[in-house]
């Protein structure tokens, strides 16, 4: 088994491999003058099960266009068997027509992965989990779930914790959380006048007096979060914190949720850290290495990987 790293997210794949204890594929990933993406593997990799580690993260279309060319490159040095392993999918949120003359950006970048030469991709709790279909080669969508709840157990008293929705399209993921740890479940009822935008319209659930956390799979601007909190408080909430899985957190949103009402926001390294995300003191990172590289681990030896989350 071989492990290649891109660049958009090094630390976490040094935390993988260490979890393997198989040291990263020596290869050179530089930029031609014009921004042309260049690629060399400098160790033999032919008829090797090789893990390219590369969350399409911002900048998405670097990360992505990176991602295509390694592949490409162990492919043409004929490796046996290649796995995209994207933590983050970008362009997820993009998986169906949102209005006429729009693109299905999802489906497209799954075709460019799977034509690229890929033989199989392992991602982490996608946007949608139907985005899986979009691929025509073997998909291992991983959950942060796991991670969540151990976390939550070693902070906080189960017993006075409530697990929140901050929307209805995120029930099922929130209820998995509440049901491992058998916490009650409530709903933040919410519009989307547009894009980037929400409002809370109610609060569905008994949550007054209760340690309320939000359970979403990405946050970007922040203001889903920070209204909830806030609608939450008013609600009668003790404390209000929130789990995700991706920390985009775009320009402005470390700013919005440092000054928010939100005890916590507690997000997985599947996409690296910035500055701004080091500097709020209400953000904190959890690592989802050892959950990556032991579904690595399994994948290459034919083991089960569903397994981890039962």
């Amino acid at each position: 088994m071989k492990l290649v790293a891109g660049n958009a997210n090094k630390t976490l794949a040094n935390d993988i491999s260490k979890y393997l204890k198989i040291p990263l594929t020596d290869c050179l990933l530089k930029r031609f003058s014009d921004g042309e993406i260049y690629v060399e593997i400098h160790e033999n990799v032919r008829g090797e099960d090789v893990f390219v580690i590369q969350p399409t993260s911002y900048p998405a279309n670097d990360n992505l266009m990176e991602l295509l060319i390694i592949i490409d490159a162990l492919r043409r040095s004929s490796a046996r068997r290649i796995t995209a392993v994207m933590p983050y999918f970008g362009y997820a949120r993009q998986d169906r027509k949102s209005a006429p003359r729009t693109p299905i950006s999802a489906k497209l970048v799954s075709n460019l992965i799977t034509t690229s030469g890929v033989n199989r991709v392992l991602t982490l709790d996608l946007h949608a989990g139907q985005i899986q279909g979009f691929f025509d080669i073997p998909t291992d969508n991983l959950s942060a779930a796991p991670v969540m709840v151990r976390d939550i157990s070693e902070h906080y008293d189960k017993d006075k914790v409530t697990i929140v929705s901050p929307d209805a399209g995120g029930v099922v993921r929130a209820r998995n959380v509440a049901g491992r740890i058998g916490a009650p479940l409530a709903i933040v009822d919410k519009r989307r006048p547009r894009a980037g935008i929400s409002e809370v319209m109610n609060i569905i659930g008994e949550v007054e007096g209760q340690s309320c956390i939000l359970i979403d799979d990405i946050v970007d601007s922040g203001g889903t979060l920070v209204n909830a909190a806030k609608a939450l408080h008013e609600a009668g909430a003790k404390e209000v914190s929130a789990y995700i899985t991706h920390g985009v957190l775009s320009k402005g949103s470390t700013e919005r949720i440092g000054a928010s009402k939100l005890k916590e926001l507690v997000v997985t390294d599947s996409i690296r850290e910035t500055e701004a995300v080091r500097k709020t003191k209400n953000i904190r990172i959890m690592s989802i290495a050892h959950l990556i590289g032991e579904a690595i681990g399994r994948t290459s030896t034919e083991q089960s990987v569903s397994s981890l989350f039962d």
